[in-house]
């Protein structure tokens, strides 16, 4: 039913989505201040600003600006709130036809749950708990980023050089095809990759020039469409830091991480108009395997932030990364219980790969007014990706073995550009953006070919060209209809083209098609009070899809629309402690995938999913925190038998969370677990994938500007099975091939020493 109802009104949001004309308010005056870091004067985005006579609150934008306006005139109470700084009173006199000037410095403070204030602003709420989270972990590489989204749950199967395997809400996402992944605005899923749909290495990233990160969780983003069906996360890179950081850690497997962080002083002003600084990363490491992986990893990052003047902000950031490792791949059970091989061993020891990325993104935004902003975004992408694989062994080729190659090289360009707009309608506060982007991704020699001893070309089962643009277009609206409750209303149009052209077919002509949908969101919040908010989501979204897919099925539905819902609540019932428990539903017209192991087209039909989240965030003591994300999920193959409709590998039951220190004594460090319950690996659940506790140490001792510290993963050196497959294989000497569960082990107990210095 509720597909057919959305659709009625595909074009309904599009009459309600128009900026309107300002009331003017001849006799009343406006507060309009600026909030910065007392420490280092840099402006600070994000902020809650209470005005408690009309208890309103807005939120800084990215000049650290706040407005009030149509205040009668006379003397008003403001209340301003961040976390990990002071809270801030100010009186302020209000004179008609006036606007009253206010610059606020923050000093800062330990993290206090007391600080923080549930209340009606869609885009900072999604960033309470994750501004808790990131100031709270210690954050030591890719993996404890992805971590950070509540709910989302991962595995690693070759050692840190491919991309994490993601789930959440009931999807195997594989390495991103229903989860939108950005940094800085700039997309990090590939199209149509040589691996799979939506491939996101966040490996180029350097996890300590994280400073923030939103998520969205359902296809409710205006921002993000493409991918963003279970959700969307983008993370921020830090606009500037207060010192130099050097970091040197060292383990066990010959682990060895590297870290420099170097301010450019003479792109450091004062009042940090200016600011600019460079990180680098070295990273080595040959695992628990019986083949040595032989990983390596260099990062390279640099970001200059200018106010160019108290309207315009220009950004610009640039970044290189390339990696190489060697993998045992995933191995059958049975080549276990025969003794074969024991569980860090291999039955092909010639899997692993390389990787590069470098990127250019450049962004400037004016504040045309105290009402209008306009911001525009320019990034570049040069990616090449080679990867060597072998998952079913010697089952089509007793002689060779089956190992794949899978490679590409892909340049990547995209724009985007928001006008926003602050206004009133009928009276009441609207703000309104409207979006503009596109996205061209070349992509050229997409290989995959049938190989042996890596070098050896054996023959080609797929070779070609991609050429994939989407152009989009969106306006969202949010009108406060009264101090507690608003709504929000987005209208977004994607159009693609398609388009791919065959290598290795001679009389194969060039092929495109072209595509395009409408989706719309319909958001409510409701602040029952200053700890209760209750909010509910609902919206129509796509099921992202690969060029070559688009262009081999042309008949079939190209976009597929997928309809999701959340109810939910978020509230303080004591000053320390928040809770967060939501209810979904998501449906989906159709699943296709284009699986890059084998260059075929696989359609899943219709599912449905629906689940229950809980997310915890308890200030123990000062000094203690507990957090904990409890996610349950159903999901189910539309029009299949009951014994024949699960979803494979689709999560059940997962649940992350832990203990953090931050004591003023120098302590701090964190007690963390994550559980994956059992879960079907194929369509009748006759093999299950079994699930897992793994449990993590961190303890960190600072004194001065020194820092040293122990981290521990798999504590209690549990035996378990990380990325899991229910694969048909046959082993060398094998006559008839077996399917069974086929899996990459955990890694065991692993104790790593670090040392830092701040200078």
């Amino acid at each position: 039913m509720l597909p057919t109802y959305c659709k009625k009104y595909n074009y309904l949001f599009v009459f309600i989505l128009l900026f309107t004309s300002q009331h003017i308010y001849g006799h009343n005056g406006t507060i309009h201040g600026s909030v910065a870091d007392s420490l280092n004067s840099q402006r600070l985005s994000g902020v809650v600003v209470q005005l408690i006579e009309t208890n309103t609150i807005t939120v800084t934008n990215n000049f650290g600006d706040f407005t009030f306006s149509n205040l009668p005139k006379g003397v008003y109470h403001i209340e301003i709130n961040n976390l990990g700084y002071e809270t801030a009173y100010l009186n302020v006199n209000v004179d008609d036809v006036a606007t009253t000037q206010l610059t606020v410095l923050l000093k800062q403070a330990p993290i206090s749950l007391e600080s923080v204030t549930i209340q009606s602003n869609r885009t900072h709420e999604q960033n309470t708990i994750s501004g808790i989270d990131i100031k709270l972990r210690p954050i030591e590489s890719a993996q404890d980023l992805l971590r950070l989204v509540p709910g989302l749950f991962i595995a690693q199967h070759a050692g840190g050089g491919k991309a994490e395997q993601i789930f959440l809400r009931g999807f195997d996402i594989d390495h991103g095809t229903d989860i939108s992944v950005n940094v800085d605005g700039m997309p990090v899923n590939m199209v149509s990759h040589a691996h799979g749909q939506g491939y996101a290495d966040l490996h180029f990233v350097i996890p300590e020039t994280i400073q923030s990160f939103g998520f969205l969780k359902g296809p409710y983003s205006a921002q993000y469409a493409d991918f963003a069906t279970a959700g969307s996360i983008n993370f921020n890179t830090a606009d500037y830091i207060d010192h130099n950081l050097i970091k040197l850690s060292a383990g066990q497997f010959n682990t060895l991480r590297t870290l420099l962080m170097l301010q450019i002083p003479f792109l450091n002003t004062v009042g940090k108009t200016q600011s600019a600084y460079i990180a680098g990363e070295y990273h080595v490491s040959d695992g628990p395997f019986e083949s040595p992986q032989n990983f390596n990893r260099v990062n390279i990052f640099a970001k200059y932030r200018s106010l160019i003047n108290e309207n315009t902000i220009l950004s610009f950031s640039a970044s290189t990364f390339s990696s190489r490792w060697n993998a045992s791949g995933q191995i059958p059970q049975r080549a276990i219980d025969s003794g074969l091989i024991d569980r860090f061993g291999a039955i092909d020891d010639k899997e692993g790969g390389s990787t590069s990325r470098s990127n250019l993104n450049l962004e400037i935004t004016k504040m045309l007014n105290s009402r209008n902003t306009f911001t525009n975004q320019i990034y570049f992408t040069d990616y090449r990706f080679e990867l060597y694989s072998n998952f079913t062994f010697f089952l089509e080729d007793s002689i060779n073995g089956d190992m794949i190659k899978q490679k590409e090289h892909r340049k990547l360009y995209g724009y985007k550009s928001t006008f926003t707009n602050q206004n009133y309608l009928l009276g009441k506060p609207l703000t309104s953006t409207a979006g503009l982007g596109l996205r061209y991704d070349a992509i050229k020699d997409d290989e995959l070919s049938h190989v042996a001893e890596r070098d050896i070309l054996l023959n080609y089962l797929a070779l070609g060209n991609v050429f994939q643009t989407n152009g989009h277009a969106y306006v969202s609206s949010t009108i406060e209809l009264n101090p507690h409750f608003q709504m929000n209303a987005i209208v977004r149009y994607d159009l693609f083209n398609f388009a791919y052209d065959n290598a290795l077919d001679s009389s194969y002509l060039y092929q495109q098609v072209r595509d395009g949908i409408l989706t719309y969101k319909l958001n409510f919040d409701y602040a029952l009070n200053q700890n209760t908010l209750i909010y509910l989501y609902a919206g129509k979204g796509f099921h992202s899809n690969d060029s070559r897919v688009v262009v081999a099925q042309n008949a079939l539905q190209t976009l597929p629309a997928a309809y999701g819902s959340d109810l939910g609540l978020r509230f303080k019932p004591f000053n320390n402690l928040i809770l967060n428990p939501a209810v979904w539903v998501l449906y989906l017209e159709q699943e296709f995938v284009y699986v890059g192991d084998a260059a075929v087209v696989e359609a899943s039909g219709k599912t449905l999913r629906k689940g229950l989240d809980l997310s915890a965030r308890w200030e123990l003591t000062k000094w203690l925190f507990l957090d904990a994300d409890i996610n349950y999920t159903f999901a189910e193959a539309l029009g299949e038998p009951e014994d024949a409709n699960y979803i494979p590998l689709a999560a059940n039951f997962t649940s992350i969370g832990g203990l953090n220190i931050r004591t003023q004594t120098g302590w701090s460090g964190s007690f963390r677990y994550r559980y994956m319950g059992d879960r079907p690996a194929n369509e009748t659940g006759s093999v299950i994938a079994e699930g897992y506790m793994v449990n993590d140490l961190i303890v960190n001792y600072t004194i001065s500007n020194f820092e040293i510290g122990i981290e521990i993963q798999n504590l209690f050196n549990v035996e378990w099975n990380e990325a899991q497959f229910d694969t048909e294989s046959r082993l060398q000497g094998e006559i008839e091939p077996v399917s069974e569960l086929h899996f990459t082990p955990g890694v065991p107990f692993f104790l790593k020493v670090g040392f830092g210095m701040k200078f």
